[in-house]
Parts: structure tokens; C-alpha cells; sequence
């Protein structure tokens, strides 16, 4: 996160802000700076995903679905958009620590023995190891005791729309985002690869809730797609995983939407399951 810190440090806050006797190293600046560019940057990142989605690829005849709500989309932006701002307060506390140095990040690809090759094995690591601890995560929000605090608003939107991608209680959304901090942590990441996949997972939540089903058939089986998901959010208790039916089968939680969708006898989901 230095490397956006340093960008709107040089091209936005110094030049504009701040006085020059106050130095860009002091902490106080820094998390002032990180909390505008998180709430900044993750409300455009948000907004331009789900808009891009929505008009290019989300499927407009499920909003005549009868579980789809009145005014759905306002009301899902709006929801995002008033989390967005508490979301941003612990995250801002972990990307302070990012980039005080107390991260594993780097940035001299060089230093490594195998270069690039090692950062396609960490991008690969780095998938598998959140989509295992979101996975665990994901399911503890739907705990009974738990699911009525935290998880239900979104749970309200039965069938999504691509700008209910972010449209969490602040707890859920950010204890569902903390594995992709927790692991810059513990293992080593280029600081590049850092931000592409943070824009990549946020991508992907989006892809996730446009209902459009095009997952190639030899891979449903093994990668959660937007089906997956939409059987999550009509039936609550299955398809929790993020990136792949792995940890859904491990943990008997699994359901194929070839066939609970089509169960429905409902054409919205035969149209796309055919």
C-alpha cells in the first residue's frame, strides 16, 4: 500500500494539503493519508467493477425475478457505499503496519533466485490460502448465533445484482477481507503483485454476483462461479468458498447448481444451466 501512499503523497497531498513543515513520514499524516485514498479508491474500484458488470455482462431479465427487489440496485449501492467508511477503519489500521514495515511485503523481485516464477507460485498460494481461510470464515458468519448480527444484509438480496459484490455489514466485510492482509503477514509478496490482487479479488467478487454462468462445464465442478454463488444466496447454508468447491466438499457443504437451480423449475436459472 506505500507505493499508492507515495503516489497521491506526490501528486495529491503534498502539493495540495499539507503544509511543508509537516513531514510525510509522521504517522498521524499516513493514516490520514490511508484512510482517504481506502475510502476513495475502494468506493471507485467498487463502483466501476459493479457498473462495468452490470451493464456488460449482468443478465437484466433477473431483475423481473419475483425475489429481486424494489429498487434493488439503489438500494445495494447505498449500502456498500455507507459500509465502505467502517470497513475502511481496521483496514487502514493493517495497511499503517504494511507500511510502517511490519509486512512481509517487498518490492526487488530481483533478490529472488527464481524472479517472476516465484511471484506466479505466490499468486497461486495466495489464492488457495484465503479461499481456505474465507471458506471457514464465511461459514462462522452463518451461525445462528452470529448470521442475524452480521451476515444477513446480505443476505437480503436473494438474487444479486453485481453492486451487492460489497454490500456487507462492516464486521462481515471486513473479517471476509482479512485473510488477504493476514497474509502479507505471515509470507513474502511482491508489493505489485499485492495490488493486482487486491484488484483481482475485488473483480472477482463482482463476477461472482452477475449471475451470468460461464464457468466452462469441465470446470464446475472445481471453481466456484457465479451459479455456485447464486445458490449460496437463495439457499443460505451451501457454496460457501470464495474461488473453488474445495474446502465446500471437504466440509459437506457443497451443492451442485446443475441440479438444485434446475429443481426450481424456474427459467431464469434453466436459460443458464442448459
Amino acid at each position: 500500500m506505500d507505493i499508492v501512499l507515495d503516489y497521491s503523497e506526490e501528486f495529491f497531498f503534498k502539493p495540495y494539503i499539507y503544509p511543508e513543515t509537516w513531514r510525510q513520514d509522521d504517522p498521524l499524516r499516513q493514516l490520514i493519508n490511508l484512510y482517504v485514498v481506502t475510502n476513495i479508491g475502494g468506493a471507485l474500484l467498487y463502483l466501476s467493477c459493479a457498473t462495468a458488470s452490470f451493464y456488460l455482462l449482468f443478465d437484466h431479465q433477473l431483475m423481473k425475478h419475483p425475489l429481486f427487489l424494489k429498487d434493488q440496485i439503489k438500494l445495494e449501492i447505498q449500502y456498500t457505499l455507507k459500509s465502505v467508511p467502517w470497513i475502511s477503519i481496521p483496514t487502514v489500521a493493517l495497511f499503517f503496519l504494511e507500511v510502517r514495515g511490519h509486512s512481509k511485503l517487498y518490492d526487488e523481485v530481483e533478490r529472488s533466485p527464481l524472479g517472476w516464477m516465484k511471484e506466479l507460485a505466490n499468486f497461486v498460494f495466495f489464492v488457495f490460502f484465503t479461499d481456505m481461510l474465507i471458506y471457514w470464515i464465511h461459514r462462522f458468519l452463518h451461525h445462528r448465533t452470529i448470521y442475524k448480527h452480521f451476515h444477513k444484509p446480505h443476505h437480503i438480496w436473494k438474487v444479486p445484482s453485481p453492486f451487492a459484490s460489497h454490500a456487507f455489514h462492516p464486521v462481515d466485510g471486513f473479517l471476509q477481507s482479512a485473510p488477504y492482509h493476514i497474509f502479507v503477514f505471515l509470507f513474502p509478496l511482491h508489493k505489485v503483485t499485492y495490488l493486482g490482487l487486491y484488484v483481482i479479488v475485488n473483480m472477482w467478487s463482482t463476477s461472482i454476483h452477475d449471475g451470468l454462468f460461464l464457468v466452462p462445464k469441465v470446470l464446475q465442478p472445481v471453481i466456484n462461479g457465479a451459479a455456485n454463488h447464486t445458490v449460496h444466496h437463495l439457499y443460505f447454508d451451501y457454496n460457501y468458498g470464495q474461488y473453488f468447491t474445495l474446502w465446500d466438499r471437504i466440509g459437506g457443504s457443497y451443492l451442485d447448481p446443475s441440479t438444485k437451480l434446475l429443481e426450481e423449475n424456474d427459467a431464469s436459472w434453466k436459460n443458464k444451466l442448459n
